[in-house]
Order: structure tokens, then C-alpha cells, then sequence
């Protein structure tokens, strides 16, 4: 009796070609000013039970296990790439925002719930958590966008976006426990939950930190030893950072903290080692990214987030105008940026996976309603992908935000000034002023 593969060749089949399609057309709407995400997001729509593929997915606890890990990959990757001069440059009002900063965009989008949708406020808040985070992806746009972003700025939003998931992630799983509650908690139980958020921010900088430098003298030494190919060190890079996701997760801590701080130590003592792997370790983010959207699309049925899209688009309108404006303006306010600054960072919070992850928390936990929630940040994120998304140059452009190319003399003269210059190997001269730095000069007393 010959034995049929087909339940290994027609999956296998679909998903990659499903793949490949998704990837030209991604390139393609790039060209076009579309966000290349959204065609991920799109594809897996039409590939579920209401699109021409007629795929009946409804696998919560694979969707956000899968979530987890690409996030988990896509912080790995920016952390490698995040420089620790960049990082001192944007830490301060970066933590702000992912701290303070969510907290206060979570409650002004839970006020827009509860008025919207005329929830009980535990319930109106819980949502507001769950679209309150930027999305980890804002590494991938930053370097996939045709322009180069003020230094400060730039290195601000980056580091947001990894610092960020692990107070959305406390705050999503406090606020299910609340609305899971059958009385309404103690003031000594609310000041617990507040000290219990330490616990996962300390050992995510504890654990990322640590195996970190542990990892960075590791790969110096195997450098020495056995100098192994790229390919080789991007998979080392990979299964440790990994490793220290799960490890980080399981004691307690915040995973998505202690996998962004261990790529963010050992890009930096061990950059020599880390270099040739960057390529490969890009590849991997785009894969853990498209899979996520992919996966994430498939899971959302569109007849049912159509109900809730007027709503949904309301909750959409709140976050990008009101809530994520007022919390970038009282972050960052204290450290002087100047309008048009604050204006650029507060268009460009991007919602991504992040927000669909979290919907699967209180799916998980079988709160009444759930299902309406996740489809709620669906919306929104899809909303996010082609308002933000696609505007990023546009905006950076119009806050003037954009550092000139390092070839225009005429324009870098405009934003760096000129005092010095040095001659081009073409003979043309070039401001110095920090020029290859790419930050800009300090009009305003930066």
C-alpha cells in the first residue's frame, strides 16, 4: 500500500506559496506607500473563512504562542542593532513613554471605550490596555522608510517600541484579574498589583543584562576560536535569545524586557562578533513578522469585526488624536523637545501584532465579550497600518524631523550650519558637524 505525503506537500504548499505572494506584493506596496505589513495582515484575511481560501482557524492558544516568539525575535533583532550611544540618547524620554506614557494613553482610550461603547469601565479600561502599546515593529519601518529621522527622535521611538510591551502586558493581565474578580479589589490588593510590576521589569533587566555579557564574552571567545560563518552566529544568536525569553517568562519576569536588553548588551560588547549576523538575523525578523501577520490575519473573521467597525474605527480616532498626543506631549514635555518634534512622535505611535496579541489574553481567560474586543483591536490596528503606516515619511517631512542626504552639501548646510568644512574625495565640500553621525545640530538646545 503506497502511503500519500499529502497532509505533508498541500499545507506545505499553501503556506509558502502563500508566503511568496504575500512578499512580491509587500514589495510592490511598499513602491506604492503602503505599510508592507498590511499585506501580511490582508493576506491571512483572505486565505480565513471569509476570504477565497476558506480556512475555518480559530486556534487561540497557537496564535499567541506564536505572537510571543516573533516579538520576541523582532526585539531580539532591534536590540542587536541599537547602539549604546543611541540608546543614552533616547532612554530617558523612551522609558517615560513606556511607562508613564502607555498608563496614560491606556485611560484616555478606556474614557473613549466606555463613552463609545457604553462598557462597564473595568471592562472599557481592560480594552484601553490592549491598544495602549506601539508596536515592535516600528524598528523594521524606521530602517525600511526612505528617510532619515533626527537622531533623538529617531532613537526615542526605537526604544520605545521595545520597552514598551512589558507595562501593556502587566497592565492587560491586572485589569483581567479585575474584571475577573467577583468583588471589587481592596486598596491593599490595587497596591500589591502596583509592587507585583516590579517583579517582571527586574528580572527582565536582571536576566537580559546578565546572560548578555555572559553571551558577549562567549561569542569574542568562540570569534577567536573557531571564527563560525554568519549564518552559524545569527543561529547562536537566535536560540540564546530565545532562551533567555523563555527562561525570563517562566521566573516571573518580563520576557519581551530581557530579550530586547540581552540583544541591546551583547550588539554592543561583542559588536565585531555580532556584525556578520545581522543580515541573517534580519531575514529571521521578517519571517517572525510576516508569520505573525499572516497568523494573525487568518485568525480574524471580517464579517463579524464589521459589526464593530464604526465603533472600533471611534476607539481608532480616540488613541491617534486624543490619547497618544496628550501622553507623548506630559512624557515629553520635561525634556524640552521641541512642538514639531512631539507633534512627529505622537502621529507615528504605530499599532502592530502587539495589540492583536494582547486580544488574545482575556479570549484565554474567557471574558464575556472577548471576542468583540479582539476583533475591536483589529480594527484598530489595521487603521494604525494605513494612517501611520503609510504617512511616516510624509509626517517626518512636514515636522521636519528629516536629516538631509549626506551627498546634498546644499541642504545638510541648511540644517547643520557650516562651520568647517571638509573636502569630499570628489572634491566637493561637506559640513562637518557631525554629519555622519546623522544628528542634527542643536538650534533649539538639544
Amino acid at each position: 500500500m503506497k502511503m500519500s505525503l499529502d497532509f505533508l506537500a498541500l499545507p506545505l504548499l499553501t503556506a509558502a506559496a502563500l508566503l511568496l505572494v504575500s512578499l512580491v506584493a509587500g514589495l510592490f506596496s511598499a513602491r506604492l506607500g503602503l505599510s508592507f505589513l498590511l499585506v501580511f495582515l490582508v493576506a491571512g484575511m483572505l486565505l480565513g473563512e471569509d476570504g477565497p481560501g476558506g480556512v475555518a482557524f480559530e486556534d487561540f492558544r497557537l496564535a499567541f504562542w506564536v505572537g510571543n516568539v516573533a516579538l520576541a525575535v523582532i526585539l531580539l533583532d532591534g536590540g542587536l542593532r541599537t547602539r549604546e550611544a543611541t540608546f543614552r540618547t533616547g532612554l530617558r524620554p523612551a522609558l517615560l513613554l513606556a511607562t508613564v506614557g502607555v498608563v496614560v494613553s491606556a485611560a484616555l482610550a478606556g474614557l473613549g471605550v466606555w463613552l463609545l461603547l457604553d462598557l462597564d469601565w473595568r471592562l472599557a479600561l481592560l480594552l484601553g490596555a490592549i491598544v495602549g502599546s506601539t508596536a515592535a515593529a516600528m524598528f523594521s519601518l524606521l530602517q525600511t522608510s526612505e528617510v532619515r529621522l533626527d537622531e533623538r527622535v529617531a532613537s526615542t521611538l526605537e526604544i520605545e517600541s521595545g520597552l514598551n510591551d512589558p507595562m501593556a502586558v502587566f497592565l492587560t493581565l491586572a485589569l483581567i484579574g479585575l474584571v475577573s474578580a467577583p468583588t471589587a479589589p481592596s486598596a491593599a490588593t490595587l497596591w500589591s498589583s502596583v509592587l507585583a510590576l516590579l517583579q517582571p521589569f527586574g528580572w527582565g533587566l536582571l536576566v537580559g543584562a546578565g546572560l548578555g555579557w555572559a553571551l558577549a564574552n562567549g561569542l569574542r571567545w568562540l570569534a577567536r576560536v573557531t571564527r563560525p560563518a554568519g549564518g552559524v552566529r545569527a543561529l547562536l544568536l537566535l536560540s540564546a535569545g530565545l532562551a533567555v525569553f523563555a527562561f525570563t517568562t517562566w521566573i516571573g519576569g518580563s520576557g519581551f524586557l530581557a530579550v530586547y536588553v540581552f540583544g541591546l548588551v551583547v550588539g554592543n560588547r561583542a559588536r565585531g562578533s555580532v556584525a556578520p549576523a545581522l543580515q541573517a538575523m534580519d531575514g529571521y525578523a521578517w519571517m517572525a513578522q510576516a508569520g505573525m501577520f499572516l497568523l494573525l490575519g487568518l485568525l480574524v473573521t471580517p464579517s463579524e469585526a464589521l459589526r464593530t467597525w464604526l465603533p472600533a474605527l471611534g476607539v481608532a480616532a480616540v488613541l491617534m488624536g486624543l490619547a497618544r498626543p496628550v501622553a507623548v506631549w506630559l512624557c515629553l514635555w520635561p525634556f524640552r523637545f521641541p512642538p514639531h518634534d512631539i507633534a512627529f512622535i505622537a502621529w507615528v505611535g504605530l499599532r502592530g501584532a502587539v495589540p492583536i496579541v494582547l486580544a488574545v489574553f482575556p479570549l484565554m481567560a474567557e471574558v464575556d465579550g472577548a471576542k468583540t474586543f479582539f476583533h475591536i483591536a483589529f480594527v484598530v490596528v489595521l487603521a494604525s497600518l494605513l494612517l501611520q503606516g503609510t504617512t511616516l515619511p510624509w509626517a517626518a517631512r512636514r515636522a521636519g524631523v528629516v536629516l538631509p542626504d549626506r551627498n546634498d552639501t546644499v541642504s545638510a548646510r541648511q540644517v547643520y550650519g557650516d562651520r568647517g568644512t571638509c573636502r569630499h574625495p570628489d572634491g566637493r565640500a561637506v559640513p562637518l558637524l557631525r554629519l555622519a553621525t546623522g544628528t542634527r545640530r542643536a538650534a533649539d538646545g538639544r
